[in-house]
This record gives C-alpha cells, sequence and structure tokens, in this order.
C-alpha cells in the first residue's frame, strides 16, 4: 500500500498506516547500511534537489548520504549563493530548480510552511527537512524508530520530551507522531519554555524534571536554541543546568535504566552532562545511523508511490 500524499510535510495528520509504513520499509534499509557495499539502485535516474536555507550539517547530511545510497542523482542548493541574493523569489527558485527535471525536493527554510507552499507551485515530490519553529517530521520519524528498534514496541511506553518546547519543531512532529503511533507523551521544562495550552494535544506537561523520572521509558533531550532567543526565558545557563539538565546522578537516583536521546547538536553540560551523552543508555549516535535508514525509506516510498 503506497502513502497517502505524494509529500511528508509534517506528522500533524499523517495516517498511522503511513507512519508505520516508513518505519516498517527502515527496517530494510537499516540492513543494508550494514552491508560492505551501501549502495541499492531504486533511485536510478532520479533527480533530487537539496534545498537548504537554514544551516544544517546532519539534515543535510543524512539526506544526502541516502540518497546517494539510492543511487539518486543529487542536486545541492545554497540560498546563500543563490539568485534568490539578487531577488529571485521562492516560487521562481523552485520552479526553475524544476524546469531541469528535477524529480524530487527536499526543503529546509527558517519560514514555517515554506515547504508546504513550495508542494503548491511545483509537481514534484516534497520533503520538509525543517520549516522553521512549525515541524521536523523525518527527524521525529527517526526518533520513533530508535525507540521501536530499542523496546521492539511503541506501546506502553512513556516518552518525556525534556527543554526548549516552545522554540522546538522536533518536539511538534515527535508530539504529532508519537501520539499517532499510541504513545504516552510528556513535556519537561520551565514555563516559559512551554507552549500554553499544550495539554490539549494529548500530553502531560511538567515542569520539575526529578516528578516524570519515576515513570518515563525515554528522555528525548531537546537543545536550548540560544539562535531563537531561548537564552531569554531562562536566567541562567547554569540555572537551566541544575533544574532540567540530564545529568548521571539525577538519572541514578532513579534506580531505572532510562533510555536518553538527542536529535542534536548538543549542548554539552548544559541541556545534558558528557558522561550521559556518552554513556551507555544513550541512544544519540544510533539516532544519526538510523537517519540515513528512515530517510531512505522516505525518499524510496515517495519516488515509487505511483
Amino acid at each position: 500500500m503506497p502513502l497517502h500524499s505524494n509529500h511528508l510535510l509534517g506528522l500533524d495528520g499523517m495516517p498511522k498506516d503511513d507512519i508505520q509504513l516508513i518505519l516498517d520499509t527502515a527496517v530494510s534499509f537499516r540492513e543494508v547500511l550494514e552491508r560492505p557495499i551501501k549502495k541499492v539502485p531504486p533511485l536510478q535516474g532520479k533527480t533530487i534537489a537539496n534545498m537548504f536555507f537554514e544551516n544544517s550539517t546532519r539534515t543535510r547530511f543524512s539526506f544526502e548520504l541516502a540518497e546517494r545510497r539510492l543511487s539518486a542523482d543529487v542536486l545541492g542548493f545554497q540560498a546563500s549563493g543563490s539568485s534568490l541574493a539578487k531577488g529571485e523569489t521562492l516560487k521562481d527558485t523552485a520552479r526553475n530548480i524544476e524546469a531541469m527535471k528535477v524529480d524530487m525536493v527536499v526543503m529546509r527554510h527558517s519560514a514555517a510552511g515554506a515547504p508546504h507552499y513550495v508542494s503548491q507551485v511545483i509537481e514534484a515530490n516534497v520533503i520538509n527537512a525543517g520549516d522553521g519553529g512549525h515541524e521536523h517530521p523525518t527527524q521525529a520519524l527517526l526518533d520513533i524508530y530508535t525507540i521501536r528498534e530499542k523496546f521492539g514496541r511503541l506501546h506502553d511506553l512513556h516518552i518525556c520530551l525534556v527543554g526548549d518546547i516552545s522554540n522546538s519543531r522536533v518536539a511538534r512532529s515527535n508530539i504529532f507522531g508519537l501520539k499517532t503511533m499510541g504513545v504516552k507523551v510528556s513535556v519537561c521544562g520551565p514555563a516559559t519554555m512551554i507552549p500554553r495550552e499544550l495539554d490539549k494535544l494529548g500530553v502531560d506537561v511538567y515542569h520539575h524534571l526529578d516528578e516524570v523520572l519515576p515513570t518515563v521509558d525515554v528522555l528525548n533531550v531537546l537543545r536550548i536554541q540560544l539562535e531563537r532567543g531561548a537564552g531569554r526565558l531562562f536566567p541562567s545557563i547554569r540555572e537551566y543546568h541544575n533544574y532540567y539538565g540530564i545529568t548521571k546522578q539525577r538519572l541514578e537516583k532513579t534506580g531505572r535504566a532510562i533510555t536518553v536521546m538527542h536529535p542534536g547538536p548538543i549542548n554539552r553540560d548544559v541541556e545534558i552532562s558528557a558522561d550521559v551523552a556518552d554513556g551507555e543508555h544513550s541512544l544519540i549516535l544510533q539516532q544519526v545511523l538510523n537517519g540515513v535508514a528512515v530517510r531512505m525509506a522516505v525518499l524510496y516510498l515517495l519516488a515509487t508511490r505511483n
């Protein structure tokens, strides 16, 4: 059964069957990444344009690697050296790139909704690689995949997102995706970092980390986004770390083995201590590897949808 949409723009409203299909397809591609020859031919002859209007390392490299592992031709794009700097509109840029017979566009943009807009003015498949503070669907999918890989299931698990919820597109996509898959989701952070009425999305809201730790299975720790002004939302880095930092001592007090994740990049010894980030219960590097497999699955399913 194919995906219901020609695009991957967000997990809000995505059918459970679609998420399940992506996760199950990623299993096969995860096996490909363990082979001596890590390249397969499904997207041979397809051309994919990576349009990144924001800085990115992991997501951009992960998509590029996924595309090349599938044998696609890859076209790189950076706004700083493009005709946008000369006043060209986003619509004209996208349509000109599509006119070169590009089959798919992977797009990151600082404006929420930009990938949705582009999907309406071109016929190529569009994948949202992060749009402002809105969504980051492939990051959430790889997080969900990593959790399922670790526990062998998603049901009966309690996942808590910790930190800068207000500025986090990763948090939004995780909430939408995890809730769709039937997972119990909580968020924890200072009141200034949690949107009002977030509980209407069906999540439990905590402002004291030690209250939620006794029942949580996975902590997905979010970066403090200083570039988005998050530093104004709490008195000091030191105080934030004291109240919400994930430290080895804090986790050991629970007497439980709590799995720790982080979408990166990490501010070490701010939201998470170095010994936890590199510790035995950390899945951070596993998330990076699984990200390639999940993005291979998304690319493959969209490219072969018809």
